[in-house]
């Protein structure tokens, strides 16, 4: 029989693969456009995840249809405006959250 998760492992599966976009989004702004085999390594060198490769395309492809990330010419992929404004949102949401936790 399989132990439940801790709180902790929980906390940190919601804030690393639940949330892999966010991920995805700071490693391209971090590095610049990739390729999406290079972005799965790319968060396990700079994030320490290690994301399932299907997880990492779903979630690329999901970005793309909702106009977050752009697929270019040369196969590259490339944060929009609209993407750059979601990650924004996204970690000013969790640095207010963080502002409000004590310790």
């Amino acid at each position: 029989m399989r132990e439940e998760p801790t709180p902790l492992e929980r906390l940190k599966r919601k804030l690393t693969i639940e949330n892999l976009w966010l991920y995805i989004i700071a490693s391209l702004i971090n590095n610049g456009p990739t390729y999406a085999y290079d972005i799965k390594r790319r968060i396990n060198d700079e994030f320490k995840i290690k994301p399932a490769t299907i997880t990492v395309y779903t979630v690329i492809y999901k970005l793309e249809r909702e106009n977050l990330l752009e697929r270019m010419s040369d196969g590259t992929y490339r944060v929009t405006e609209k993407g750059m404004q979601a990650y924004r949102d996204a970690v000013n949401f969790i640095r207010s959250i963080l502002d409000k936790l004590p310790g």
